[in-house]
């Protein structure tokens, strides 16, 4: 079983800085890539960046040059640094691994259960 644990979410002023990190855990042979999406209300869920397992990183336009993926391949643990907060970042972040689960040589996908982030003006 594989458990993803977001943490970092909370309330942040426009202009802020805020960080989140997300743990993978359990039975896990490698991890491809590891990444943040966010969820507003009433909004389908976007990609906000993503980084793989060789340091290749990817980010959304409106996040582009204000928001630093990282990622710790030996701790199988990634952050999101998000500087220069605007009113529209605020929604649930959700953290996301493509990974090989160890043990059956199955590749999948999973998910966090999401952190809060919301930005006051």
């Amino acid at each position: 079983q594989v458990q993803l644990v977001e943490s970092g979410g909370g309330l942040v002023e426009t202009g802020g800085s805020l960080r989140l990190s997300c743990a993978a855990s359990g039975t896990i042979l490698r991890i491809n890539s590891m990444g943040w999406y966010r969820q507003a209300p009433g909004v389908q869920r976007e990609l906000v960046a993503v980084v793989t397992s060789g340091g290749s990183t990817n980010y959304a336009d409106s996040v582009n040059g204000r928001f630093t993926i990282s990622r710790d391949n030996a701790k199988n643990t990634v952050a999101l640094q998000k500087n220069s907060r605007k009113p529209e970042d605020g929604a649930g972040y959700y953290c996301n691994a493509d990974l090989w689960v160890r043990g059956v040589a199955r590749r999948a996908e999973y998910w966090g259960q999401g952190t809060q982030v919301t930005v006051s003006s």
